[in-house]
């Protein structure tokens, strides 16, 4: 699969197949998502790949996650940014450039996935402070989404979406 088709295949998934998900796996999507760029090549990111059924519990039982579902999923990254120092300015970055950087890799991560048979949701909605407690997250450290994956077991129909038109020009608004 190209990355055209993996990018017109991709949907959002709510129900996975309880079926695990091979370390190797996680890992070949991790790899994919440290392959983005980054401002300063800085690489802020951190995935923290959630997926025993003892600490999504400890999930559950703290109520990190609003949605019920998210509970049964075969594997929760935690997608994770650090506040860094420029090495330029030695000042801290904008907060929105780690979100950048982070986004880009995450959307590495999920174009893989897509080509490995594997589903994915972005999920904001989190107690992000008894996340951060529970997986021991460093302060510095930014915890905007996390990412379900696991294999679907829907086949929800796309979702319909502007027309180029719609969103882009050239030379002006």
């Amino acid at each position: 699969m190209d990355v055209k088709a993996a990018i017109e295949k991709r949907k959002s998934i709510r129900k996975f197949k309880q079926k695990e998900v091979s370390d190797e796996i996680i890992r070949e999507v991790i790899d994919a998502a440290r392959r983005a760029p980054s401002a300063h090549n800085l690489q802020p990111w951190h995935f923290i790949a959630v997926k025993s059924k003892e600490k999504i519990a400890k999930l559950k039982e703290q109520g990190v996650f609003v949605q019920e579902w998210l509970y049964d999923v075969p594997v929760i990254i935690v997608c994770c940014a650090e506040r860094i120092i420029s090495p330029d300015t030695k000042k801290e970055l904008e907060e929105n450039i780690q979100l950048i950087d982070l986004s880009l890799a995450s959307a590495f991560l999920v174009l893989r996935a897509t080509e490995l048979g594997l589903g994915t949701r972005f999920v904001g909605w989190a107690d992000k402070e008894k996340l951060k407690k529970i997986l021991g997250v460093p302060e510095n450290v930014i915890l905007p989404y996390v990412i379900a994956m696991g294999y679907p077991d829907e086949n929800p129909q796309p979702k319909e979406k502007k027309k180029l038109e719609e969103i882009m020009s050239f030379e002006k608004w």
